[in-house]
């Protein structure tokens, strides 16, 4: 099964490791420094031109969606649910 995380990017939903509003970036300190370590490896990519709303983990990358973590966490667990 696969989740489209918006713009053209889709995951494959084996990938998919967690998923984050956008404002934990602020208010932990933690997933500050795990996100700078993706970006120093070039793992990180932000989708679309859009303000990100969200941060996407997988088992190889960090996304930057501009879909609501939400809608994108209803999205993952119509895929567990039914996978």
């Amino acid at each position: 099964m696969y989740i489209h995380l918006g713009g053209e990017k889709i995951i494959r939903a084996a990938e998919l490791v967690a998923i984050f509003d956008i404002s934990i970036e602020q208010s932990s300190k933690l997933s500050k420094q795990f996100v700078a370590g993706a970006r120093k490896r070039k793992d990180v990519e932000t989708i679309g031109e859009e303000e990100p709303k969200s941060i996407v983990v997988t088992k190889n990358k960090i996304y930057y969606s501009p879909i609501s973590s939400s809608t994108l966490k209803k999205r993952a667990h119509h895929f567990a649910a039914n996978g």
